[in-house]
């Protein structure tokens, strides 16, 4: 069975990142949009991160305008919205497909039961959340309605992390 360790992403450099740096690490992985509704969550995903990050938690978002063109922004003018307009300090990578004909790897990975052994469930909008555990394997997904501080996530990330 595949992880998320047998895939790379590109930096807003244009430098190929593997995930393999992420090994023994709990991940949350999301999908985002500056022009979307559910954008407030920059805020929470970033004090989430904040909270967990020297236990060994990590947050991915990878923007995507896939629902509506709701993220229009690439290269230079998404990298300075994510980093200076919604002061995140997680890693933030260019822009890909979530769904459709051209989804990236990863993502078909993280939403194909046949792939990642356990979930099959396909980002319905943005800020959909995957969770990965240290082993890099897919545990769990939340809707974006679902609040990044949560009780729901919190617990499992603590529990996650305890492992």
């Amino acid at each position: 069975m595949k992880t998320i360790y047998d895939y790379k992403v590109l930096e807003f450099s244009g430098n190929e990142k593997s995930l393999l740096d992420y090994t023994g690490k709990v991940v949350l992985i999301v999908n985002t949009a500056s022009r979307c509704y559910f954008r407030k969550q920059f805020k929470t995903l970033e004090k989430l991160y904040l909270k967990y990050k020297d236990q060994g938690f990590e947050i991915l978002a990878f923007p995507s305008n896939d629902f509506l063109n709701q993220e229009p922004r690439t290269g230079l003018n998404l990298e300075t919205y994510c980093r200076l307009n919604q002061q995140i300090s997680f890693p933030v990578f260019k822009r890909i497909h979530v769904k459709g004909d051209y989804v990236h790897p990863l993502y078909k990975f993280l939403q194909t039961k046949e792939l990642n052994g356990n979930i099959n469930v396909k980002p319905y909008w943005n800020f959909h959340k995957y969770l990965i555990n240290k082993n890099g394997e897919v545990v769990d997904y939340y809707c974006s309605f679902t609040n990044p501080m949560s009780d729901k996530i919190q617990n499992r990330i603590e529990h996650l992390l305890s492992q």
